[in-house]
């Protein structure tokens, strides 16, 4: 019976799977996101996180033990150098695990596992705003501008001046419908 065990074998062998967590998590420390399927990922996720963890201590022995489960010196350069310090104010919760579409071979369930720091999708205020751009000039005055007369105009919901005085063109063989277009636009 295999009561309150919680390792998901993945149906390997011990040392088929360990190899196997190894050669994933040194692919997500490299390329900060990897696709594989879902219990894979799961499975991952509780391999990777406590080395995440570890490697925010640069000590020696840290290094060793990560080395110990990753097997790969370059990756463990990476983990200590790059990754510790953006994670270094983070509690926990390192990566993510996204859902995909069922493979189409064997209709197994996919997913995106990756780390959280890395993703510029989901990272909230590091950009710097976009600065308003306006052709006014002046502050305060209002000179009868044709474009403040067309914003004031769209605000109170009535149809700009220029709209209702310059006719629209119709397109030669439309739809029974007739397509139009603005007197600016080409055919």
């Amino acid at each position: 019976m295999r009561h309150g065990k919680k390792v998901n074998h993945l149906g390997r062998t011990d040392s088929h799977r360990k190899a196997m967590m190894a050669n994933m998590a040194s692919s997500l420390i490299l390329h900060k996101c990897i696709t594989t399927t879902l219990a894979k990922a799961k499975a991952l996720r509780g391999y990777v996180e406590p080395l995440l963890t570890k490697s925010k201590s640069d000590t020696t022995h840290s290094r060793r033990t990560v080395f110990s489960y990753l097997k790969d010196k370059e990756t463990v350069t990476i983990l200590f150098r790059e990754i510790a310090e953006k994670i270094a104010s983070r509690p926990g919760g390192y990566t993510r695990i996204v859902k995909l579409e069922n493979r189409l071979g064997d209709n197994a369930e996919m997913a995106i596992i990756e780390l959280v720091d890395y993703n510029t999708v989901y990272v909230k205020g590091d950009s710097a705003p976009e600065k308003k751009a306006t052709r006014r000039r002046g502050s305060g005055s209002n000179r009868g501008n044709k474009a403040d007369e067309n914003v004031d105009v769209a605000q109170k919901g009535i149809d700009s001046p220029v709209d209702q005085t310059t006719p629209a063109t119709t397109i030669p063989n439309a739809d029974s419908e007739g397509e139009k277009l603005a007197p600016d636009e080409e055919l």
